[in-house]
């Protein structure tokens, strides 16, 4: 590995699993439908509003731009997110919410090599808390080093608050890692962080402008289904292991 990488850092939702459809937005409709409000979102709506990042400023965002609709106070929006949380957990536990390729891979590998693997998302902790036990169970602690979440920030992406917590935290420089994310607000919040980042886009994300990523996928790969390679240009297919982070960051170099 390069001398100055020391670790990973990922973004949740949309990185490291696909929350969004099954995940997120099923919770919210029905966090909605329990509490009697006179509306759902469907997908092309959510898409719209993934570009707000934070759960509680989303619905906030999607009502002032509804004056039709009822509105609701900042306590009430709190109370209709919590009860969203606690929904989107159960539904990670009941395996409707997948890892994405090669995620949970490729965090084996860079713990196996002696690097740190962080987080630094916008959502509630407690939705990692949850999806990383879908995935590796109680023993999530010791393949993840350092969860940067919601309530440790005040300003969400693609404000680059997160990033510089995290860094702050392991007394790290923005050299000293790479980042993942899978959209626009996050490669902003993490190239305004000076840190350089590979993009695995998605069904709701391909559309994103990706300027200034170090790499865009559609998935980190697994052995014998590699991911597609958007950029670096002229590049085959690739399953993303260490070596191939080790190339892109010396090519950039």
């Amino acid at each position: 590995m390069p001398q100055s990488l020391k670790a990973l850092i990922f973004d949740v939702d949309g990185t490291l699993a696909d929350t969004e459809g099954l995940g997120h937005l099923w919770a919210f409709n029905q966090a909605f439908q329990e509490a009697g409000l006179p509306f759902v979102w469907d997908t092309d709506t959510y898409r719209v509003l993934l570009a707000v990042t934070g759960g509680e400023r989303r619905i906030h965002h999607f009502l002032s731009t509804r004056p039709d609709l009822p509105s609701l106070s900042r306590e009430r929006v709190a109370q209709l997110h919590q009860r969203k949380t606690v929904l989107f957990g159960e539904r990670v536990q009941s395996g409707h919410v997948l890892w994405r390729p090669g995620t949970k891979r490729l965090i084996r590998e860079a713990k196996h090599k002696g690097l740190k693997v962080g987080i630094a998302t916008t959502t509630h902790e407690a939705n990692v808390h949850a999806l990383l036990q879908s995935a590796f169970g109680n023993e999530w602690p010791s393949w993840i080093d350092l969860i940067g979440a919601a309530q440790h920030v005040e300003n969400k992406k693609p404000d680059p608050a997160i990033y510089h917590w995290v860094l702050q935290q392991w007394g790290y420089g923005p050299g000293d890692v790479i980042a993942f994310e899978d959209s626009s607000p996050g490669l902003l919040a993490a190239r305004q962080a000076q840190i350089p980042t590979v993009i695995t886009m998605n069904e709701w994300t391909y559309d994103h402008d990706f300027t200034g990523a170090l790499a865009v996928l559609d998935n980190l790969g697994e052995p014998g289904a590699p991911a597609r390679v958007l950029i670096p240009k002229g590049q085959d297919n690739v399953v993303v292991d260490c070596n191939v982070l080790q190339q892109w960051l010396e090519a950039e170099r």
